[in-house]
């Protein structure tokens, strides 16, 4: 996605979050909490410094980024949201997601690259397979992506149930644009971005649109067209 922004005359910044990409891997699986996440990305928002963002966040990228939007609002301009949420624990979530919480943590030998083939439609290059594969020699770099599955507000007391209902009072008085841009094959995150489009004021009237041909990982299937749509969103 990001040569076609740069093409565009648009700056991409892609962070990787700590226990992924090219970031440090906290070995122990207690290391990772879902606030401290937030407050290592907030670290890393304010030591930057980043204003006029428009935030597109994935997955992840949700849960993490929208708390963030919500923090510093001031150095946000719009936000598109694609295949996530930020989920407080009071809605139910499917079976299939439970069965993924326990399998993360439980399955002897984490297996990277097919669990992202898996989330998408197309047949992804062995090159890009192996990039994902790249930042975890052995197991004990994956603590990481083992927990965080887990981490998922998915009952009303979690431990950042409450700070993510915090974050939603803010997003429900949001005015700035908020486009909505799921897939048509996610399992997990299906129907969500409706609860976008109703609560967050900014989402009204946008246009919003369905990624055709593409999974949970849709920037992978669809990259191009996601990278086109943000540049067109962005300059409108």
């Amino acid at each position: 996605m990001i040569p076609p922004l740069v093409a565009a005359g648009l700056r991409a910044v892609a962070p990787d979050l700590v226990g992924f990409g090219r970031s440090d891997k906290p070995a122990a699986r207690a290391d990772h909490t879902y606030e401290r996440q937030v407050a290592w990305m907030e670290s890393w928002l304010v030591a930057t410094d980043l204003r006029n963002i428009t935030l597109f966040c994935q997955d992840w990228g949700g849960l993490i980024g929208l708390r963030l939007v919500a923090a510093h609002p001031s150095r946000f301009d719009s936000v598109v949201v694609a295949n996530t949420g930020l989920p407080t624990g009071d809605q139910q979530m499917p079976e299939a997601f439970h069965r993924w919480q326990h399998y993360a943590e439980t399955v002897p030998e984490f297996p990277v690259s097919p669990i992202i083939q898996s989330s998408t439609v197309t047949h992804l290059a062995d090159a890009v397979l192996a990039g994902y594969d790249a930042p975890f020699p052995d197991e004990s770099y994956k603590e990481g992506p083992r927990i965080y599955p887990s981490l998922v507000p998915t009952r009303p007391d979690d431990p950042s149930s409450a700070a993510n209902r915090e974050a939603w009072e803010i997003l429900m008085t949001w005015q700035k644009p908020v486009l909505t841009a799921f897939s048509d094959s996610d399992p997990i995150t299906a129907g969500a971005e409706k609860v976008f489009q109703k609560l967050i004021p900014g989402a009204a009237g946008q246009p919003h649109v369905t990624i055709e041909g593409s999974g949970h990982f849709l920037q992978e299937d669809k990259g191009p067209e996601l990278a086109d749509l943000l540049t067109h969103f962005v300059l409108r």
